[in-house]
């Protein structure tokens, strides 16, 4: 039987996107004097495209059900906007190599426990000896590229 593997590489994509994001905000912060506005000009650029990508592909918003919304679920885009202030600011001063380490190094370990107790709407999946293992060896690879 194959596996449909296409989650995954899109999932290595965005990875790698993000990368590239980081250059193109900080370059547009040098040219602007201020990574917040140049991150605040990447949300309103960001912004344009979702709208626009919505209104081709016919997608509808339902808003029967935002009032019973918890509140925590509104705050993904302040997380998303101090992830890119944060990383426009990094980048240049921690390099591309260091910053996305410690970056996936944050995520791996919020994300053994968000699985772990299937929380914010993941499923639960336990942490086992050999995820424990998996997480070690990729902290482990961030610790080593921190390295000059």
């Amino acid at each position: 039987m194959m596996t449909n593997y296409w989650p995954h590489l899109l999932a290595l994509l965005v990875g790698g996107a993000l990368t590239v994001q980081v250059g193109m905000n900080a370059t547009l912060a040098r040219a602007i004097g201020s990574p917040v506005w140049a991150s605040a000009v990447s949300f309103v650029i960001g912004l344009l495209a979702l709208v626009g990508f919505a209104t081709v592909t016919g997608s509808r918003a339902s808003t029967a059900t935002l009032g019973q919304m918890p509140a925590w679920a509104w705050m993904g885009g302040l997380l998303g906007a101090v992830y890119v202030a944060s990383v426009t600011i990094l980048g240049p001063r921690l390099g591309g190599m260091t910053m996305v380490a410690l970056v996936i190094a944050g995520q791996l370990l919020l994300a053994l426990a968000v699985d772990q107790f299937g929380i914010l709407g993941y499923p639960q999946i336990a942490v086992t000896p050999t995820r424990l293992l998996g997480a070690a060896l990729l902290l482990t690879g961030a610790l080593l590229v921190m390295q000059r």
